[in-house]
């Protein structure tokens, strides 16, 4: 067998691979294996040591007919994701021994599929920042440039599918953090509309906002993806009951009646040039292709970053309370009072973006200031919320720019917090609001860097998304 090329493999791909005997799923994840062990992304973690077993019994149910769409495909995971067994150190020091005692329910799932684990994927820790650099592992590099961020917090997870060391990977998204990196790497970024996956085994950093979803090289195979991991869990209180779509089925079916609605508040003063060309490109091309498309108003977009950015440091202080080294984590000295003991295993075992989200959140959630910013967040993400739901009543799909600017430098702005809470800016709506959103590459600015376009959709319409990503995807050449 000839070297296998790695280059943008998709779902589809493989699977014709395997049926004609190109390859079989063992050599398929040692080829990516073999890649990830020669990698200077920095976007691996830890590796499944069973990664080519799995793959070997994916490879006797292919050959016994007991193969789905799904089986043999190898797949990386966030390591704020647990697979039962493996390490899961959410990005953070004080978790770094710790190895998961269950496994998530989207992972699970894809596993029953007969997908097969590669390893878990590098992240800022638990998830908080925009650029993976607060990883306790150290920054991922962006595969395009390796001077720039691949964007966060599941940017190992983007730098993991556009190096080619994995054709899809998993990453969680609270406010852009898979469509964010989706866009600066050049990958299909997705984010479910919150309660269409299960956040059972997903290690919690906001609640309310957090949703598992994948990064591909193509909008089919998030399709695929979403269509094996959705559905109500009864593990998660949170998750829906309402009927999973036939995503990929339906890829194809009358994307023409799509209606869409441009935003204005999106292409603003603030939005890169090249960006904004780009995307009025396609917008362009799109209206000749018969699309009806109008310009419409999300009036409070301006005030949902602030709103994010109270909201997720509240819910943070509360769900991080669990690490304290005594159940699980990092230990310290025996001999230490209680007091000490806390002051010790949080001051240690936390990093700097961590530490600050705290202490704002438990700011905001003190007596004299819960109204004054915690209760007017909350009255404020009502107001985003109905916004999207009255623009949705006269179109179906949004676009939108997913990020201002490209990806910017590694260590530009990661002293400069308030900078680097910017980059989601057209992007926390959609988990503000609940409802449904992806990021595809479509274009590149002069320094050869991708740039995103996002589609965002009512709550449970993550069809409209795909069909409409998947024309432009294949109708619309970059």
């Amino acid at each position: 067998m000839s070297k296998i090329d790695l280059q943008k493999l998709n779902i589809d791909k493989i699977q014709q691979a395997f049926r004609a005997g190109d390859f079989s799923s063992e050599e398929l994840t040692k080829a990516y294996l073999d890649n990830i062990k020669q990698d200077d992304t920095n976007s691996f973690i830890s590796i499944n040591d069973n990664a080519l077993i799995e793959a070997k019994e994916a490879d006797r149910k292919i050959k016994s007919k007991e193969a789905g769409s799904l089986t043999g495909i190898p797949i990386a995971i966030k390591d704020i994701i647990l697979v039962k067994g493996q390490r899961a150190t959410g990005g953070s020091k004080i978790l770094e021994n710790y190895q998961a005692t269950y496994t998530a329910t989207a992972v699970a799932k894809l596993r029953e599929a007969g997908m097969v684990i590669l390893g878990k994927t590098n992240c800022d820790e638990f998830a908080m920042g925009t650029s993976t650099e607060h990883s306790a592992y150290g920054p991922v590099k962006n595969p395009h440039d390796k001077t720039k961020v691949p964007g966060g917090s599941s940017g190992g997870s983007a730098a993991a599918v556009a190096a080619n060391l994995a054709p899809i990977a998993l990453g969680t998204d609270t406010g852009g953090s898979n469509r964010q990196p989706g866009a600066f790497c050049g990958v299909v970024g997705l984010k479910p509309s919150y309660g269409r996956v299960s956040r059972y085994g997903s290690m919690a950093m906001t609640s309310s906002l957090d949703q598992i979803g994948p990064l591909t090289n193509t909008i089919k195979d998030a399709a695929y993806i979403l269509q094996a991991m959705a559905g109500f869990d009864k593990q998660d209180a949170t998750s829906s009951t309402a009927k999973v779509a036939d995503y990929v089925g339906d890829l194809d079916k009358d994307v023409k009646k799509l209606r869409i609605g441009i935003p204005k508040e999106y292409f603003n003063e603030n939005l890169n040039k090249e960006i904004k060309q780009a995307l009025e490109e396609k917008i362009a091309i799109l209206t000749k292709e018969g699309f009806e498309i109008k310009e419409v108003s999300l009036p409070h977009t301006d005030y949902g970053l602030a709103a994010y950015y109270l909201i997720v440091p509240a819910e943070v202080s509360s769900n991080l309370a669990r690490y304290d080294g005594i159940l699980y984590g990092a230990c310290t000295d025996k001999s230490l009072t209680l007091d000490e003991w806390y002051k010790t295993v949080r001051s240690q075992g936390f990093g700097a973006e961590v530490k600050r989200r705290i202490m704002l959140g438990t700011f905001v959630l003190s007596a004299g200031y819960y109204d004054a910013y915690y209760k007017k967040a909350q009255q404020v993400r009502t107001l985003i919320k109905h916004d999207f739901e009255q623009v949705f009543k006269e179109v179906d799909v949004l676009i939108t720019p997913t990020t201002p600017t490209t990806a910017f430098a590694l260590g530009e702005k990661v002293d400069d917090p308030l900078s680097l809470y910017l980059a989601d800016v057209f992007t926390v709506g959609a988990n503000i609001a609940g409802i449904c959103g992806l990021s595809l590459p479509v274009a590149k600015d002069s320094n050869n860097l991708p740039i995103g376009m996002q589609l965002l959709a009512g709550q449970f319409q993550e069809a409209n998304i795909f069909k409409l990503g998947n024309y432009i995807e294949n109708k619309l050449k970059k």
